[in-house]
């Protein structure tokens, strides 16, 4: 059973684990295996050879955790200690493939710890399950004693990383790589082109990433690398080659493919483009089918993405391709195609034969679910899980990327509770299981390597265990509980969402003194959804990223916890909280004085001077609120009133960042005018 649906003495124990995603089946027992400088790991059974390292990166990891100087250097299949500590049984090789067996039983005692699994995969799993275990008290490091049986809930648990707008080289992908497996995550969707860049060395046709890459691309042997990479960790990649919209980057070199003629440029600036192939130029198709099979033998995963999204449709746009094109629309009325959304069918309906025959399964985001496409393909919901339950009763699997879009910048509560399968979904059970999963999206127009990891980290870790976990595990207060471990734990496999703010930070402030200014970035968050483009007509490509809005988190935990604070208080009255409420309070209602030293040393920072003041003034709304209701007097209307006007005016967005404590201040107010 899953922790909510624990006795409550089990609860309790269970509550001091920090497991993300939750198993399917925990049972404890009394006592614990505690760890000892003499630990040894066996493998045993029909494994794939990637266990091997994998147990070895295991051992190093807990070497590091607790300062123990494990014996053992490299693990292999030489090693036959019969009484190891930690033994590993695989009755065979894994396939890193969709629909694998990641099962795994994890069994801990006081004397041994053994790890059972189909195949390796699933082992893969279960280690990381037994990192999470890991315990302390003043007598040294342990391990609880439970046995824990798991699978994962849905078969595809992926991560999109937009390359294309921002290139990410290739140690981003890695240290991402190695998060996902840390909470068992197993695609990684490399979206690789896009208006801004085309990201991939071709040997055929070597203008695309000669020309249309600003010299930012993966060789193929950097391809090759990082699948073998993803493949050691249990993790399969599959390519995004967008077409036939996307595509300024494939034009630049090869102008002759698109609907309009050249010559192209690659695009600097963020928003649609309707730079689009050619339907109706068999040429395309020549040219695709050599481009795709040159990928097809570079990417061994069955599934090939061609995104397929925001084609130009309808009559009215900005920059027409196919619309304006004389060819096209003789074209169009020649074959009875009614529409654009037809035409692009037409046009998929090519592909699929293409990929088949290059022995791949077309993959793309939902505009391309037409009732004239085969079964075969998959759909990717990204506007609305109304076409996921549109595609599964027309008989398409899908993927759901709605409520997962991480560069929105919403709360990690949002992308929790946002469930492939809710349980009031209008589906029979056949049409249920054509829900493949889900996939967390990291759309890279505001993101540099510098921050690309505060914005996928710790949030997907909750979206991880969504897709893992059975239904009902959906306790946002234990999410959050665990996800503050795990967000430390992700750390030492080289990511940098923690340690990277203290750093821009730094450079912020051009001081090591940063506190003032961290008192006030905790407080607050970048603009939601697209939002920061309509407010900032200067981002480019070449924008820089550096300043608040950039450094500055999703689901800013101080701000968070303030808010929660306050709603605990208004329901309890409990005089430990108010004290906390006060401090916080007090803190930023003197900040200013503080912030504005640093900021008068660094030009970058002025931007956000007017939010800081606003802070204080927040603060001490705050602060005459708490003391009414502690004093159970009432403010008077005048006060009230004028303070609503500060309120309504901070939860205006400066500088592209939001103030997130605002909220809880109001409802402070508001309880006190009562």
């Amino acid at each position: 059973m899953a922790i909510s649906q624990l006795s409550a003495t089990e609860k309790a124990a269970a509550t001091t684990l920090y497991l993300m995603p939750v198993p399917t089946k925990i049972t404890h027992s009394a006592g614990e295996f505690r760890l000892h400088a003499d630990f040894q790991i066996q493998v045993t059974g029909a494994p794939d050879e990637r266990i091997y390292p994998a147990a070895t990166r295991m051992l190093r990891r807990l070497s590091g955790r607790t300062g123990l100087f494990f014996p053992q250097d490299f693990i292999t299949a030489a090693d036959n200690a019969k009484n190891a500590d930690l033994k590993i049984n695989c009755k065979r090789p894994g396939k890193v493939e969709l629909g694998e067996n990641e099962t795994y039983v994890l069994t801990i005692t006081p004397e041994h710890i053994n790890l059972n699994a189909e195949t390796d995969i699933g082992a893969l799993r279960g280690l990381e399950t037994l990192l999470q275990l890991l315990s302390a008290d003043a007598n040294g490091y342990y391990f609880p004693c439970v046995t824990i049986e798991d699978e994962p809930r849905f078969a595809w648990r992926g991560l999109l990383i937009d390359v294309g707008r921002h290139f990410m080289p290739v140690h981003v992908i890695k240290r991402n790589l190695d998060g996902m497996a840390a909470v068992k995550m197993n695609v990684l969707h490399w979206h690789l082109t896009e208006d801004q860049g085309f990201r991939v060395e071709s040997k055929i046709y070597p203008k695309l990433h000669q020309l249309g890459s600003d010299g930012f691309y993966y060789t193929q042997e950097h391809i090759r690398g990082v699948i073998k990479y993803a493949a050691d960790r249990g993790i399969r990649v599959v390519p995004e080659f967008d077409v036939p919209g996307h595509a300024t980057s494939w034009l630049v070199g090869y102008p002759k493919l698109g609907s309009k003629p050249g010559p192209y440029e690659i695009i600097r600036k963020w928003g649609i483009q309707y730079a689009a192939l050619d339907p109706t130029n068999e040429n395309v198709y020549a040219f695709l089918d050599q481009f795709f099979g040159e990928m097809a033998a570079l990417f061994p995963d069955p599934y090939f993405h061609i995104g397929g999204d925001e084609v130009e449709q309808g009559k009215h746009h900005k920059a027409e391709h196919w619309n304006a094109n004389p060819g096209i629309q003789a074209f169009m009325k020649k074959n009875n195609i009614a529409d654009n959304a037809a035409l692009q069918a037409w046009f998929n309906s090519k592909l699929v034969k293409i990929l088949t025959k290059h022995q791949k399964i077309m993959i793309g985001w939902e505009e391309i679910l037409h009732e004239s496409m085969p079964r075969s393909i998959v759909i990717q919901s990204w506007r609305g899980a109304e076409a996921m339950v549109s595609a599964a009763r027309a008989g398409f699997q899908s993927i759901l990327s709605r409520g997962y879009y991480i560069d929105l910048i919403q709360p990690t509560d949002f992308h929790y509770l946002n469930d492939p399968l809710p349980p009031d979904i209008s589906l029979n059970a056949e049409q249920k299981n054509l829900i493949l999963g889900g996939e967390a999206t990291m759309w890279s127009e505001l993101v540099t390597p510098e921050n690309i990891d505060s914005r996928i980290w710790p949030r997907t870790a909750a979206i991880a265990e969504r897709l893992w976990s059975p239904q009902h595990v959906k306790d946002v207060d234990d999410m959050y509980r665990r996800l503050q471990s795990v967000s430390m734990q992700l750390e030492e496999l080289g990511l940098t969402h923690e340690k990277n703010y203290e750093m821009m930070l730094r450079r912020l402030a051009g001081s090591a003194n940063i506190h003032a200014l961290r008192t006030f970035v905790d407080l607050v968050e970048p603009v939601k959804r697209y939002k920061r483009h309509s407010l900032n007509k200067n981002l480019t490509s070449f924008a820089p990223m550096t300043r608040v809005v950039d450094t500055a988190r999703p689901d800013a935990q101080v701000a968070r916890i303030f808010r929660k604070n306050v709603s605990a208080y208004l329901n309890a009255g409990n005089k430990t909280i108010a004290e906390r409420l006060q401090a916080d309070l007090k803190l930023w209602n003197e900040n200013h004085d503080e912030l504005s030293m640093i900021i008068e040393r660094s030009p970058v920072l002025a931007e956000i001077e007017p939010m800081s003041k606003t802070l204080t003034q927040c603060a001490e709304i705050g602060l005459q609120s708490l003391s009414a209701l502690r004093d159970k007097r009432t403010l008077d209307k005048n006060s009230i009133a004028n303070a609503k006007r500060v309120l309504a005016q901070a939860k205006k967005p400066v500088a592209e960042v939001e103030l997130m404590v605002v909220s809880g201040i109001e409802d402070l107010l508001e309880a006190a005018g009562k």
